[in-house]
């Protein structure tokens, strides 16, 4: 059973951080590149990270310099520390695995809720 659950979502402050965390099970996820979405309202899915199985990250350039992705391979999990959010910040994370930075990977997560108030 493949699966991806992402958590810490929640409401912050412009100017606040959030740290989310995406556990795999189900796949050998040392050998994956993992990769992290986000969905506004109305708007279109989009790359935010990706931190390669060799731990070589990419970033969006929006979020350059405020969020960073990272791995634990012995935890199966990747995060994503995000600092000096913004409401443009504001949208539901997704986890995927198989992530390359043109395409996403064929596994997601059901998503986290990231709401940032003004």
């Amino acid at each position: 059973q493949v699966q991806l659950v992402e958590s810490g979502g929640g409401l912050v402050q412009t100017g606040g951080s959030l740290r989310l965390s995406c556990a795999a099970s189900g796949i050998i996820f040392r050998l994956y590149d993992m990769g992290w979405y986000r969905q506004g309202p109305g708007k279109q899915r989009e790359l935010v990270a990706i931190i390669s199985r060799g731990d070589d990250e990419k970033y969006t350039d929006s979020v350059k310099g405020r969020f960073t992705i990272s791995r634990d391979n012995a935890k199966n999990t990747v995060y994503l520390q995000m600092d000096s959010l913004t409401p443009e910040d504001a949208a539901v994370y997704y986890c995927n695995a198989g992530a390359s930075y043109s395409s996403p990977g064929r596994v997601w997560g059901q998503g986290t809720l990231v709401i940032v108030s003004s």
